[in-house]
């Protein structure tokens, strides 16, 4: 395809091509959609293990003495429970309780911490953070220009990885990490976390070492059947095991509650920004909901379709595939509250056709971490 001349590239664009990748604009960004075909790549990782490019992710350091206090003001999740060394999830909402962004937080200790941001809103987020963190002591760094990242997922991520460090990965909890770690010669920090439901690990290093990295990670998993991996897959892996996207299941309209994400939102704590709205969105109850279901009729869900009961317009399609692990076409959509119970009938706007749909269970595949 026809890139636009100021696309961003990651440092690994001019290796992409030694693998055969198919380069998409995602989010202003030039990446591989694919490298072999989408399903050889999902099945890969539910079966042996992957290896992506993320380093367009974004990355800001948040330090000083009140680095804590921000965090627990600025995100949804309780920041004062996390252990060093522990990654948390979690949303960062406007006032009326949608959703600036969905981000990880890594603690190294009370007084410094890592923001992990997605590539689309970089700009949007940092400034945000900026703008919230005037009123407390605290020194917001953006690094993302110089940091690349890699995942590796799969239930042989561990066995591929390990034959590269001297560390032992077994000691590294899911949803923690450590840093200076070695690999292959590279300093990295190594987290365990994942966006496909299966077992895996984060790599960020300095983006000067990035390709030499790849390399080495794919020629290291050849017998664990270790293969790139695109956007194409990466989607279809965290839509599966039940995970959301910004711009889909989340975004400046949509509300972490209405989402699903409530587990992450602690309406508990003292203060933080969009309390009061999801507070008060909670009492009056939700009129919205995320919902998943699978299609009756034959054809294929996609963003934004138009959802409907008889010919009433209840919502639309955030997500939608026919996905490769669990063999159904299945989605997620937004809709009235009083269609979500599991069983309901729906009607999903496909084409010039309203095709039938029944909602069931959003988590259309069991995850597979490594607790």
């Amino acid at each position: 395809m026809q890139l636009s001349e100021n696309i961003k590239k990651t440092p690994l664009f001019d290796h992409y091509e030694k693998y055969g990748g198919k380069i998409v604009d995602f989010a202003g960004w030039a990446l591989p959609v694919e490298f072999s075909t989408l399903k050889e790549e999902h099945n890969a990782v539910r079966n042996n293990a992957g290896i992506f490019d993320v380093s367009h992710m974004g990355e800001v350091i948040v330090k000083g003495e009140e680095a804590e206090k921000f965090l627990d003001y600025l995100l949804t999740n309780e920041i004062g429970k996390m252990q060093e060394k522990q990654i948390s999830y979690n949303l960062m909402c406007y006032e009326s309780g949608t959703v600036v962004d969905d981000l990880i937080v890594y603690k190294y200790t009370n007084d410094h911490f890592l923001l992990v941001i997605n590539a689309g809103n970089i700009d949007k987020d940092v400034a945000w953070v900026m703008e919230k963190s005037k009123a407390f002591k605290v020194n917001i760094e953006h690094i993302s220009n110089n940091i690349a990242q890699l995942a590796i997922q799969g239930p042989k991520a561990q066995e591929v990885l390990q034959k590269l460090t001297d560390f032992n990965l077994a000691d590294i909890k899911f949803f923690f990490f450590e840093d200076n770690i070695v690999v292959a010669g590279v300093p990295c920090i190594v987290s365990r976390s994942g966006y496909t439901g299966e077992d895996g690990f984060e790599l960020y290093m300095n983006k000067d070492s990035v390709v030499f990295l790849w390399d080495k990670i794919i020629k290291s998993g050849k017998e664990e059947g270790l293969i790139p991996c695109g956007l194409g897959a990466r989607d279809t892996l965290r839509f599966e095991s039940g995970l959301p996207l910004y711009g889909n299941e989340l975004s400046d309209q949509i509300t972490p509650l209405e989402a699903g994400l409530g587990f992450f939102v602690k309406l508990q704590k003292d203060d933080f920004i969009g309390k009061n709205s999801l507070v008060k969105q909670k009492e009056e109850g939700l009129k919205r909901k995320i919902v998943g279901f699978e299609m009756v009729d034959k054809g294929i869900p996609r963003h934004e379709y138009e959802v409907f009961s008889d010919e009433k317009k209840i919502g639309f399609v955030t997500t939608g595939y026919m996905a490769p692990t669990v063999g159904r076409t299945v989605g997620l959509a937004l809709v009235e509250a009083e269609f979500s119970p599991i069983g309901t009938e729906i009607l999903i706007g496909v084409r010039n056709k309203k095709l039938k749909a029944k909602v069931v269970d959003k988590k259309f595949y069991q995850k597979n971490y490594k607790k």
